[in-house]
């Protein structure tokens, strides 16, 4: 990474996050229609989904990265989200405070929207298969 100034970090940090927001907020939404394509069992639109998520995630990954390396280089290789924040003067600590708890939120939300629609999946494939090979073991104790 080239060498920047604090205030230059500061700034690819914040905008990172806000970038963050925003495709999390696009992330949450392709989520929630990936359930419905789901429950609906519309595999092309699984398919369809998936190649839109894809880059989406990958994007934020890069600046988690990204950040990651911005708050090390700034602050020392075991240094924290808290502790970026802290060093922040008070108005701009304020407002990344808030961006980064909305996110922090935002990314919950899709963690557990990606498990429901993992788990639901997963029943379906496993109603499949019963129904395609039967039961393996119908008469075993349960």
């Amino acid at each position: 990474m080239a060498t920047l100034t604090r205030q230059q970090a500061n700034t690819l940090l914040l905008d990172g996050v806000q970038k963050d927001l925003a495709e999390a907020a696009t992330i949450r939404t392709l989520l929630e229609q990936q359930f419905e394509a789901a429950v609906r069992h519309r595999s092309a639109e699984l398919s369809a989904l998936a190649e839109n998520l894809a880059p989406l995630l990958e994007a934020m990954e890069a600046r988690r990265q990204q950040r990651l390396q911005l708050v090390r280089a700034l602050l020392g290789p075991d240094a924290s989200m808290a502790q970026y924040s802290a060093s922040l003067a008070v108005g701009a600590r304020a407002a990344f405070d808030a961006a980064w708890t909305e996110l922090e939120a935002i990314v919950r939300a899709c963690k557990e929207a990606t498990t429901r629609n993992g788990r639901l999946l997963a029943e379906q494939y496993s109603v499949m298969q019963r129904v395609l090979h039967g039961e393996d073991e119908i008469y075993a104790p349960r």
